[in-house]
């Protein structure tokens, strides 16, 4: 896979975390394979979610590469990106297997899981180009599904053992890159759809409510925050990153409700970060820092190390929050992420440059 640009490379700098070898595999396994539409038009995905819905017969789904992916009968073992996996559990749709961190952040679960058990599900590997292509194929896998950062490349999934992958079974892709998060939220829903939700169970439309409650708190506070500047960054040893708006499906909503943000004005060739040394942490003025809670990213501890950051006024002040930059694509998910947001925009105000 090409390199993606929506984390920053911890080892090398010049491309993403590490590249893992690609594991020789016994036969392939019988899979339809995907489709693409010649025009790149129509809804199937929609027509596809009712006739799963219903029960039986052959199963479709136009994901947002324009591909329509067609199997016989509703995909039952599903393999998916961890993010992804925690968003169809939200749903009610349980995945055999997952790729992507799942491992603890300082004795806590990670957040990219969601409220999925990470000990259910068979971890393909969890660090960037980790992909086991024999446990992957032990599954015996209907559908491979993850986010696209951005499309066409299906995140996690290396580039080196792509079309190895590929070969077992059929994907779907769902991007969240450069749109507003309203989308993701939509298309995995219907995704979830397809492969049997029902999304009129009061825990769903529960879910729902509380997103468009959050939505509109945050949407008053930004209101009346009076021009409050906001920076969303992700810490590494040597660098800060600092996040382009418009690229990140969630920033870009949040602009929408009228968060204010700084930042990113000399991106990398991806346009979605702007690499600053901790000399110049302080290059954007901010009153409320948005703070990358991954794994892959610094843990706060280490941040207040650097001189430069526990002088940022924001940091001084104690106005930084978690930024949950791989959120699972739910309003179960998103919700209380937006009360989180909508919380500290309340209790910040404006700083003095």
């Amino acid at each position: 896979m090409k390199r993606a640009p929506s984390v920053p490379d911890r080892v090398s700098r010049r491309r993403l975390l590490a590249a893992g070898g690609a594991l020789a595999l016994g036969p392939l396994l019988a899979a339809c394979g995907d489709g693409t539409d010649d025009d790149g038009t129509g809804d199937e995905s929609a027509r596809s979610a009712g006739e799963a819905a219903g029960g039986g017969g052959p199963w479709s789904f136009k994901d947002d590469r324009g591909r329509t992916v067609r199997t016989d009968s509703e995909p039952k073992t599903l393999v998916a990106f961890v993010s992804t996996a925690a968003a169809l559990h939200d749903y009610g749709i349980e995945c055999k297997g997952v790729f992507g961190p799942t491992e603890p952040i300082e004795g806590k679960p990670n957040p990219q899981a969601g409220d999925l058990d990470v000990s259910k599900p068979t971890s393909l590997g969890t660090a960037w180009g980790r992909f086991n292509v024999e446990k992957y194929a032990a599954l015996q896998p209907d559908l491979l599904i993850s986010n696209m950062f951005p499309a066409p490349d299906l995140w996690y999934v290396p580039e080196e053992s792509r079309k190895k992958i590929e070969a077992l079974a059929p994907s779907v892709g769902i991007s969240i890159a450069r749109t507003s998060l309203l989308n993701p939220l939509r298309r995995t829903a219907e995704l979830a759809e397809s492969l049997g939700a029902d999304l009129s169970a009061k825990k769903v439309t529960a879910a729902k409510a509380r997103f468009d409650r959050a939505t509109g708190t945050l949407r008053e506070a930004a209101g009346a925050s009076g021009g409050l500047k906001v920076l969303a960054v992700a810490g590494h040893a040597d660098q800060l990153y600092v996040a382009v708006p418009d690229s990140y499906c969630d920033l870009n909503y949040f602009k929408d409700l009228g968060v204010e943000f700084v930042g990113g004005e000399k991106p990398d060739e991806w346009g979605f970060w702007e690499a600053l040394s901790w000399e110049n942490a302080d290059k954007y003025h901010a009153d409320l820092i948005m703070v990358d809670n991954r794994s892959t990213a610094l843990p706060p501890k280490e941040p207040a190390e650097k001189p430069t950051w526990r002088q940022l006024p924001a940091v001084k002040a104690g106005r930084t929050t978690p930024w949950s930059m791989e959120e699972r694509f739910s309003y179960a998910g998103f919700a209380p992420v937006i009360e989180q947001l909508a919380a500290a925009v309340k209790k910040s105000k404006r700083l003095d440059t």
